[in-house]
């Protein structure tokens, strides 16, 4: 009877629960010092519950910047499903982001490290993040040309340069550089923003 309680003790230990074991212990001891072992004693389980769910403790930090990245998705997705004008909530997309990743890096600094190291070491992932957030800053710029806003022939290049244009204001490595030496990349956000607005509302073509 208590080997059966035990088992369905680990059975209703998730992913969900795993992860955000691990949050608070990187929060409390840092990185480098979490490991499998810390995370299952934290929920009162061994090892081998938290391997049914993750390889290894580098495939439990991946998934916790996967559902950081999620989070910033559906963060900023809210731009793309409103009637104010699309230059507006171009701008407010990317300032979104800009605010939430310079909070983490003030408010959650092991986390934050942590996302900017696995940014830095998985491409795949990054790659893929990328994909998804240029997706969304199209879909803005082709409601802008539906509305008559903005004068622009292609959407997916004007969503590529404005991707490339912003890396700088979310990309978490400059994001970090630039609250370290205490700068506020506020108005130099909002400069590139209206000089890539007002460039879309005269007309490009590519």
């Amino acid at each position: 009877m208590g080997i059966t309680n035990a088992e369905g003790k680990d059975d209703a230990i998730s992913p969900m629960k795993i992860l955000e074991a691990a949050r608070v212990q990187i929060r409390r001891f840092g990185e480098s010092k979490t490991n499998i072992v810390d995370i299952a004693r934290a929920l009162g389980t061994s090892h081998t519950t938290i391997y049914r769910h993750f390889k290894s403790k580098a495939d439990v930090f991946d998934a916790l910047v996967l559902s950081t990245m999620t989070h910033e998705q559906l963060l900023v997705s809210a731009y793309c499903n409103d009637d104010s004008p699309a230059a507006i909530r171009l701008t407010e997309f990317v300032a979104a982001l800009n605010h939430f990743k310079v909070r983490r890096y003030a408010e959650d600094p092991e986390l934050f490290t942590l996302y900017k190291r696995v940014v830095t070491e998985r491409p795949d992932i990054v790659i893929s993040y990328t994909h998804r957030m240029t997706g969304l800053i199209q879909q803005i710029i082709q409601q802008g040309i539906n509305s008559g806003e903005f004068k622009i022939e292609n959407a997916e290049i004007a969503a590529s340069v404005v991707r490339d244009a912003v890396t700088i204001f979310v990309h978490p490595a400059l994001v970090a550089e630039a609250a370290r030496a205490g700068l506020n990349m506020e108005r130099p956000l909002q400069h590139v923003m209206k000089t890539l607005i007002i460039a879309f509302n005269k007309g490009l073509t590519y």
